[in-house]
C-alpha cells in the first residue's frame, strides 16, 4: 500500500509516495525551498504543488517543526510565529483538495525508524533526534510514541540546546564535523542524564555524513545512525496519511 508524505523543514520541503510496508519511497522524492516568510498560506500552496508535481491524488500526511495536537498547531520554532493556533489539518486539505493530517517532524521521523529503522524492536525508552535547522526529539517507551517532546529547547550552557548542535550551526560558524561532534556529544549527554535512554537514533540531514563525526559520540547507551536518514520524516508522515 502506498501512502503520500510531505516533510516541512525550516529550510527545505520534502515529499513522496511511501510504501507502508517497507518505508521505502516508491519514487525519488521531490524537494523545494521553504517560502520566506514560512507562513501558513505559503507553506500550504508549497505543499500543494509537492502533491501536484507527484501527480498524487489522496489523502496526505504531514509532518512540520512544530508541536501539533490534534491537528491544530500550538508551537512555531522553525517558521513564522503565524502558525500559532492555525488548524493545519484544516489549512492543508483545503489547500491540497484531499484529506490531510499534520504532526511534528521529529515523532514521524522516529516512527518511521521504530517502524522500519534503527529502533524496530526495540523495548525501553527510545530517543530519535533530529538535526536540520533544529534539533527535533521523538520519545517512545515500549514502542509507544510520547508526543510532542522539545529536548532541542531545554538549556544547554545557558541557551537552546539547539543554539549550540543543531546542523545548521556547524556551517553558520564554520565548523570542522570533529567540533561539531563534540557539541553534539556535549548536548547527548546533557539529554541521556534528563531522559535515561536505552537508544538514542540520531538523525536529520547531518545523518548522511555520520561517518565524519560518529567517532566524537561517547554517550552511555546504545547509539545509532538513523537508517532512513533524511527520509524518515516523509515516511513517517506517510503514516498519518488519513484514510480515504
Amino acid at each position: 500500500m502506498q501512502r503520500f508524505g510531505i516533510d516541512i523543514g525550516g529550510t527545505g520541503m520534502k515529499a513522496a509516495p511511501v510504501d507502508v510496508a517497507t518505508g521505502a519511497l516508491t519514487t525519488d522524492r521531490i524537494r523545494v525551498e521553504t517560502p520566506q516568510p514560512a507562513t501558513p498560506d505559503r507553506v500550504a500552496a508549497a505543499a500543494a504543488g509537492l502533491v501536484e508535481a507527484h501527480g498524487w491524488h489522496g489523502p496526505v500526511g504531514i509532518c512540520m517543526p512544530s508541536v501539533v495536537m490534534h491537528g491544530v498547531v500550538r508551537s512555531a520554532a522553525n517558521i513564522d510565529d503565524s502558525w500559532i493556533g492555525v488548524d493545519a489539518d484544516g489549512l492543508f486539505s483545503d489547500a491540497i483538495g484531499a484529506r490531510a493530517h499534520v504532526v511534528n517532524d521529529a515523532d514521524a521521523a522516529g516512527q518511521a525508524e521504530t517502524t522500519w529503522g534503527a529502533g524496530t524492536g526495540r523495548s525501553g525508552v527510545v530517543l530519535c533526534l533530529t538535526f536540520g535547522t533544529g534539533i527535533g526529539s521523538g520519545l517512545f517507551v515500549d514502542g509507544v510514541l510520547v508526543p510532542n517532546t522539545e529536548f532541542g529547547h531545554v538549556e544547554l550552557d545557558g541557551a537552546d540546546a539547539e543554539v549550540l548542535a543543531a546542523a545548521r550551526v556547524r556551517k553558520a560558524l564554520n565548523l570542522s564535523w570533529a567540533e561539531w561532534g563534540d557539541r553534539v556529544n556535549r548536548y547527548l549527554h546533557h539529554i541521556a542524564f534528563v531522559v535515561s535512554p536505552d537508544l538514542i537514533i540520531l538523525g536529520g540531514g547531518a545523518s548522511k555524513r555520520a561517518h565524519k563525526w560518529i567517532d566524537r559520540i561517547d554517550v552511555d547507551c546504545d547509539v545509532e545512525i538513523a537508517a532512513l536518514q533524511n527520509d524518515a520524516g516523509i515516511a513517517g508522515a506517510a503514516l498519518h496519511a488519513p484514510d480515504a
